[in-house]
């Protein structure tokens, strides 16, 4: 097939060129000024001086005007008619352990009313709930002290670049609610697959960071750190807790994110909303074994549910036309790729985000943009010069990529080895028409990389095959027995020279603006250290500072272009199950849920602030730097 063949070509092009093996001998060469002939030795008088340069962040200025991207609601109103907004209590287990409503609903007639809202509850047969954390309203901001924003000292040794990102570059945090917000039976939000994910003594999600009442104190602490861009999610359950056309929209739901939106932008950042993150609505695997092993991916979405993809445009709609006005950047999915299950899941995600995709630009008129964005630890051939290493790394990239980005951003079927491995047709050539081109970014979230070899060659035709579909033997190890990277606490290791070659295989594959919505590292037994050595956390700010270089040589070395890039998160969060994993740029004390930046995060907005163009001779974050 075509797209194989250039997907090969182009991978070879750039695994020739940042990935082979040079052998060479000797030390590293340096590159230094001439020395002088010989050193002078001599005393002097000895006193003891400052070391220690203070400098402070500086937190992004108040907004003078605000910039709209589409008409506002009522504007807009006619596009989704019809809408009933209502209101819904709060899910309180008793004290006995039964599940009830307090108080107890009667409104039994009512299909979508407080009993038939709290019967969702009850089905998903909540593991030792805990409902409530610290908080039950939303909590006013107080301002950062300045003592809490004084930069750390530096490390020896840093970036020696002299790039600068472009105009358009955008930068910022983000984090997703089912990670972050806890409250999940309050204020009518209902059961998302997140809620029932985790059935053994593991952490759950009911209260995490407590992010749905904390969220203006959150900002608050963003924007002392001169953060431009806020990424987040809104769960589907909290504007739509039947989920489904024609039912019901939460009033405080809509509220919540209305003030939420307009918070970020009074604090002189700019909100990127992602539609869903991993917490679909529970209703879509009502009978459904959420244990199920997929075909594909690692969970069960319900993505592939019938009712699935016309119930996510109509949600998607109701949420473009309440905040689209507002709003530059969209993600409809987040790494779909997880949560498909199965081929059909794969098909009702292209054909859901095209869809919103035509609504958004054609309907809304919206000047904003929209995109989606994947999951996929970067392919690498072990031996880039062998032939079957490239192949099954480009195999790789198509059952993790192409299976979503080939009719998205090509206009092209699915690629052949997964319609194949899967035994299923592709789209037509009518849909492949209306579902090309219907992204304004390829979204990506490369953590990391994973070096892969050939599985066995019956693997590809053997679905019992244990490496099957992606037929791939993955390591973290090089041919010549090294970690390929520094590891972190998780899967993830500090790869950034794989990182350029995977923006260089993206732009020239896909052809689009790429947006990297997630990247971080989490130290490794971070949480096992005490407080200020948490704070202290070098091989984070290695990671960041690393990827953000090998960023700047992708743009000006490669012509890669970039559209900017999101730091993950902007503070530990739950972890599907675990607190262990702490990729956060900010500790959260599980107590008394205060926040306290780490170093990390002082350090990568010096990086960028000192590498956008200058205003008033200091970068846009703020910050001087060199």
């Amino acid at each position: 097939m075509q797209m194989q063949w250039i997907s090969i070509a182009l991978f070879a092009a750039a695994a020739s060129a940042q990935q082979q093996y040079v052998l060479t001998t000797g030390y590293t060469e340096r590159s230094c000024p001439t020395p002088t002939a010989k050193p002078s030795y001599h005393f002097q008088p000895f006193k003891y001086t400052l070391t220690e340069t203070i400098r402070y962040a500086t937190s992004v200025p108040k907004p003078t005007a605000t910039k709209t991207y589409a008409p506002p609601y009522s504007k807009l109103s006619h596009l989704v008619p019809n809408l009933k907004t209502t209101t819904y209590g709060n899910y309180l287990p008793t004290k006995s352990g039964a599940s009830a409503a307090k108080p107890k609903a009667t409104d039994t007639h009512d299909k979508y009313g407080q009993a038939a809202w709290t019967a969702l509850w009850e089905v998903a047969d909540l593991k030792n709930y805990t409902t409530l954390g610290l908080y039950s309203s939303t909590v006013s901001p107080t301002p950062v002290p300045t003592s809490s924003l004084v930069l750390p000292p530096r490390d020896y040794f840093g970036p020696t670049d002299c790039y600068n990102f472009l105009d358009d570059f955008i930068f910022g945090v983000a984090g997703s609610a089912a990670q972050i917000e806890g409250a999940i039976g309050l204020e009518g939000r209902t059961p998302t697959i997140q809620d029932t994910l985790i059935r053994d003594s593991r952490p759950k999600n009911y209260v995490t960071n407590e992010n749905y009442y904390l969220y203006k104190q959150d900002i608050e602490r963003l924007a002392a750190m001169g953060v431009k861009y806020y990424s987040f999610s809104i769960p589907w359950t909290r504007i739509l807790p039947f989920a489904l056309p024609g039912t019901p929209v939460n009033k405080a739901g809509l509220a919540h994110y209305d003030d939420l939106i307009n918070t970020v932008l009074a604090a002189g950042m700019q909100p990127v909303v992602t539609l869903i993150h991993f917490d679909t609505p529970l209703q879509f695997l009502h009978g459904d074994n959420q244990t199920a092993k997929p075909d594909l991916g690692y969970n069960n979405g319900g993505f592939h549910n019938t009712t699935f993809a016309d119930a996510f445009v109509n949600y998607g709609k109701i949420v473009f036309t309440h905040f689209a006005d507002r709003v530059p950047v969209w993600v409809t999915f987040n790494e779909p790729l997880l949560y498909s299950y199965n081929p059909e899941g794969v098909k009702n995600v292209v054909r859901a985000h095209a869809e919103l995709y035509h609504f958004y630009k054609s309907s809304l008129r919206g000047t904003g943009k929209v995109g989606i964005k994947f999951n996929d630890n970067f392919g690498v051939p072990e031996d880039p010069s062998n032939a079957t290493h490239v192949a099954t790394a480009d195999r790789f990239q198509e059952h993790q990529l192409g299976l979503f980005a080939n009719p998205i951003f090509l206009g092209k079927d699915l690629p052949e080895s997964f319609k194949e491995a899967h035994n299923i047709t592709g789209f037509s050539k009518k849909e492949l028409k209306r579902l090309g081109g219907t992204s304004d970014f390829f979204g990506v979230d490369p953590y990391t990389s994973t070096v892969v070899t050939p599985a066995s060659p019956d693997c590809a035709t053997n679905r019992t095959h244990p490496l099957w579909p992606l037929c791939a033997i993955e390591s973290q190890t090089t041919a010549n027995n090294w970690a390929q990277g520094y590891r972190s606490q998780s899967y993830v290791y500090i790869t950034p020279t794989y990182l350029r070659s995977y923006l260089f295989y993206l732009w020239n594959t896909f052809r689009s603006p790429i947006l990297i919505g997630e990247f971080g590292f989490p130290v490794f037994h971070e949480g096992q250290k005490e407080l200020k050595d948490q704070l202290f956390d070098t091989p984070r700010s290695i990671y960041y500072l690393s990827f953000l270089s090998e960023m700047l040589k992708a743009i000006h070395e490669d012509g890669v272009r970039m559209m900017g890039a999101f730091a993950w998160s902007f503070a530990d969060n739950w972890e599907f199950g675990d607190y262990g994993q702490q990729f956060g740029i900010q500790v959260v004390n599980r107590t008394t849920q205060e926040r306290f930046y780490k170093k990390s995060f002082f350090d990568m907005m010096d990086f960028v602030g000192a590498r956008m163009p200058a205003k008033g001779g200091k970068g846009v974050y703020g910050y001087g730097g060199k």
